[in-house]
């Protein structure tokens, strides 16, 4: 018969999973989330509504996301054994220069509106990491301001051409004076999508004080408090919205872009191009030939067109195409580490991540947005070693495949 005793002290000790108590919830509440759909759901429980819906969202019946994030769970691995994996080496080459990851951090529209940390906190994590960072032309961060503050990061400025052009190439001098070595020209927004999300909720910029939403404020005290405390909630670019982005959009930005204006911010920025919202081999054959240096395959995250085309469903097509002549990025509908190495392995040079980012900048500032981009990075490294891929090199079409719709 077995002998019993008390447990002593310091057996016991190790085994309570006592939490830091000097830890606050909201960084417990990061540390515990292990994906990026946990970080969503964390940033949807902080962050008002009408704010929420605005990176959540996108246009019409939001089919065109939806199935971008449906045709990524139809992937399946082709994973390799008997190889050595110890040495695993996540880094690729991006326009010339070394990323620690094959990810671009996208641009994306009024970053303060989620965070009052804003551009430059996410900035700072794709300086600590290593990758390049995209500042929006809707951002609410300066050109300047963001070079100042995070001096180190790899800078890409967006850019949408407005109908007046001087206003553009004002800021195509400002990034270059500021040290950005990419320019995005987004070409996928003659006019604006429908958002149907926006208009329900009535979302304004700055988000007016109505009577709901004072309501609102008491579910999301800490939100409004940063807003209120912090500077005024602005575009950069444009110091007076007057109404909705949509509204905006379609009153600044240029419906009549034609491959000369590909060729016209060509000729007026020295560094490297690249063109986002391509959509058809047609049309990345078309930039190609414009002498650019990649293309973003993207359809604005379902945000402008619905039922437009899956980006990773015209990927391989496109790679086979235009992929000798320029490099080939692709946005939409990724979530997971797992989701870039498919896209990776399907031909993309790089993957742009934005709603990823965003969910973590929500839920809790710099440091969400440092947890998000550390779930990718993980996720990232271990199916590369569960598929026997060492190096992004090893990556290749014979690792992935599509299976079939239920």
């Amino acid at each position: 018969m077995t002998a019993r005793r008390l447990p002593r002290w310091h057996e016991v000790k190790p085994l309570i999973g006592a939490e830091n108590p000097f830890k606050n919830r909201r960084a417990r509440a990061l540390s515990r989330a292990a994906s990026i759909w946990d970080l969503r759901a964390l940033a949807q429980r902080h962050t008002p509504s009408a704010v929420f819906d605005y990176t959540d969202g996108a246009a019409g019946d939001e089919l065109a996301l939806k199935r971008a994030r449906e045709v990524f769970s139809r992937i399946e691995f082709a994973p390799r054994v008997l190889r050595d994996v110890s040495n695993l080496d996540t880094s690729t080459e991006i326009l010339g220069a070394s990323s620690a990851l094959p990810i671009v951090l996208a641009p994306t529209g009024f970053t303060r509106m989620m965070h009052y940390e804003g551009e430059p906190a996410v900035a700072a994590v794709a300086a600590r990491v290593g990758i390049p960072y995209s500042l929006s032309t809707l951002g609410t961060t300066s050109i300047e301001d963001l070079a100042n503050a995070v001096p180190n990061v790899r800078r890409w400025f967006q850019l949408y051409l407005m109908r007046d052009r001087s206003p553009s190439l004002e800021l195509l001098e400002r990034a270059t004076a500021a040290g950005y070595e990419t320019l995005i020209l987004t070409v996928d927004a003659p006019v604006a999508g429908i958002r149907r999300r926006d208009v329900r909720n009535g979302l304004t910029i700055p988000p007016k004080l109505s009577l709901s939403t004072l309501a609102n404020m008491s579910r999301y005290p800490a939100w409004w408090f940063n807003v209120l405390t912090t500077d005024p909630l602005e575009f950069a670019t444009f110091r007076s919205s007057e109404g909705t982005v949509a509204d905006l959009m379609n009153r600044v930005f240029d419906p009549s872009l034609t491959a000369a204006d590909v060729e016209w911010a060509r000729a007026s920025w020295a560094g490297k191009i690249v063109v986002k919202g391509v959509q058809s081999v047609q049309d990345a054959q078309l930039v190609a030939d414009l002498g650019v240096d990649a293309i973003v395959l993207s359809n604005h995250g379902g945000r402008q067109l619905d039922k437009a085309p899956v980006p990773l469903e015209q990927l391989p097509l496109v790679k086979a195409t235009v992929g000798e002549n320029l490099s080939i990025f692709i946005d939409g509908g990724v979530m997971s580490g797992s989701d870039v190495v498919a896209a990776v392995a399907l031909g993309a040079d790089a993957v742009l991540i934005g709603r990823a980012y965003l969910y973590g900048l929500m839920a809790g500032g710099q440091a969400g947005v440092q947890r998000a981009v550390d779930i990718l990075q993980q996720e990232i490294g271990t199916t590369m070693s569960l598929l026997g891929a060492r190096s992004i090199n090893e990556l290749t079409p014979d690792c992935v495949r599509f299976r079939a719709p239920r």
